[in-house]
This record gives structure tokens, sequence and C-alpha cells, in this order.
């Protein structure tokens, strides 16, 4: 399977290996390295090293291999089903259950659980690893996640999740407390420059990045906060609180590198989707309660002020 990467101004003077794995979705940058060393990205007919740094206007071909066979073997998971059709099914997933396959989680995934619920009615849209999956909510990030079972009603979730009208409220603890009672950050998200893992505010080779926040309830030294969605970026709201100073609590990657009131993972909760029935035409609003982990973080905060 062939790529071709043209470099634009913003992606010049860069590391080829490092451009590699920022442009080719799943590449790694050792991957990257790899396909260097065996002579998988050619310029100009000729192999590329390793080391090369780009230049504006420069074309590579970059040749990956053949994805390997996938073997998703259905599992008897429970499920925390919250509404369910024949074109689409939402679940409240618990922390600490990774969507789909990854290298490291090979199995005991949402997707092994929907392959056991569902049988053959998901949706293929996704590709292999990720069949009926609309959108991704974080390992540890508990809640609301719709999955379809047809590709009309991929495609039709897929359509209102690019243009925003299919809705995302989460709910959240972050340290400090806020002067206002609501705002909105407004600041785009891309790959940190220097760790591939994290994301950034940054305005290299990023994507519009906005969330709308209200307080629910200050403590001391910590808020509860509702965050809706405008747009859907990787780890957006951990991103967005931690830089306007308010990293979620138990974040260890965004926030502080210690597990602190009992998470060693962010407090944060899909609480409620909202989006128009692909079939029906209906509006439809589902919510969950806050799970026991959310809650016991909350009763660690001391009085409400």
């Amino acid at each position: 399977m062939d790529h071709q990467i043209t470099i634009t101004a913003q992606e010049s003077a860069e590391r080829i290996d490092a451009l590699l794995a920022r442009s080719v979705e799943g590449l790694t940058r050792s991957a990257a390295q790899r396909l260097l060393e065996q002579g998988a990205v050619l310029k100009d007919g000729a192999a590329v090293k390793k080391n090369y740094k780009t230049s504006v206007g420069d074309v590579f071909t970059v040749t990956l291999p053949e994805p390997e066979n996938v073997d998703l073997a259905p599992q008897d998971i429970p499920l925390d089903v919250v509404y369910e059709d024949d074109d689409l099914i939402v679940v409240n997933k618990p922390r600490g259950m990774v969507v789909h396959p990854a290298p490291g989680h090979a199995d005991g995934t949402l997707v092994n659980a929907l392959l056991h619920h569902c049988g053959d009615s998901l949706s293929g849209v996704g590709g292999e690893r990720r069949p009926g999956i609309v959108h991704r909510i974080d390992m540890d990030t508990s809640g609301l996640i719709i999955a379809a079972k047809n590709d009309f009603a991929h495609l039709a979730l897929s359509s209102q999740l690019s243009d925003h009208t299919l809705g995302r409220t989460y709910e959240a603890v972050v340290h400090g407390t806020f002067r206002d009672n609501a705002g909105t950050v407004d600041a785009p998200i891309g790959r940190h420059p220097t760790d591939r893992k994290r994301m950034a505010v940054t305005q290299k080779n990023s994507r519009e990045a906005v969330t709308h926040w209200e307080v629910i309830a200050r403590y001391s030294g910590y808020t509860h906060i509702r965050c809706r969605l405008e747009t859907g970026r990787t780890h957006q709201i951990r991103v967005h609180m931690a830089h306007i100073g308010h990293p979620l609590v138990g974040d260890l990657v965004y926030g502080h590198k210690k597990p602190e009131k009992g998470l060693s993972g962010q407090c944060l909760h899909a609480r409620e989707l909202h989006f128009v029935h692909p079939r029906t035409g209906e509006e439809v609003t589902l919510t969950c309660p806050l799970p026991e982990y959310f809650t016991e973080v909350l009763g660690k905060l001391g009085p409400a002020l």
C-alpha cells in the first residue's frame, strides 16, 4: 500500500522519520525508521535516509506493508447497554476498558464485547480493528459511546460527528477554582512536538478544537465541571483544561505525575449523548449516572463552597 506525501512550508526542515510518524496513521517513529532502513520511502525514485530533513515541495512515496489479518474474537464481557435498536447501540463504558484492540491490548476490549453481543451486525466502516465504532473515548474515561450496526447508520452518525451535531457532554473534576461560571477554550490541538503519544495546544500541524465548560460545583482547590465538545480531537478536554491551568484530577499525562484521590487516570465521564437517529430522524438524548469512582473522588474533596 503506497502513500504519497508532499511537504508544505510548515513541514519543512523536519526529520523524515518524525514527519512520517505524524503523517501516517498508526505509524510509530520506530516503525518509520524501519521503513526507511528497508528502502520503503522514496524521493525521486531513490531511498531516503532516516536523518533526512524535509524541504518545501519534497514528494515522498511510502510503501507500507500489507496489514496483518486481524482475528477479532467475540468475548462474553458484560456490557451496560443504555440504548439499542437495529441500527445502533449505546454503551456506558467502564473506566479501564480499551475501545478497540491495539498494541498491548489484543483483547478484552469494547469491540470484543460488542462482537459477542451483536454478532455479525456491526458496521464495517470503522475497519477491521474498529467494527461499528463511530467515535472513541480514552481507556480511563468512562461513559457513553455509540456503535453502528450497519454502514447506513455509521455514515450518518459520522456525518453528524463531522458537522458537530452529534453532541457529547462530559463531567470532570479539575484542579483549581474558576473565577467565571462558564467559558470556552478555543485552541488548536495537534501532536506534541517531542512526544508523539501526547497531544498539545499548538499552531503547527494542528486542527481546530473548541471546548465549552461550565462550573457545577466548587471545592477547596478543585472544581467539578461540565464540558461540551464542539469538536472531537484526541484528548481534547484533558489538553484544553491543562492548557488553561486546570488539569484533570488523576491525569498522569497532562496533570500531576503521581496518582491522587485514589486515581491513576483522569476523572472524566461521558455523561450525555445527543444525536439525530439515522433511520427515524428523531432527536435522541441519552444520559448515564456518574460512576462510583467519580462520586468517591467528589466525596474526598470536602464540602462544596
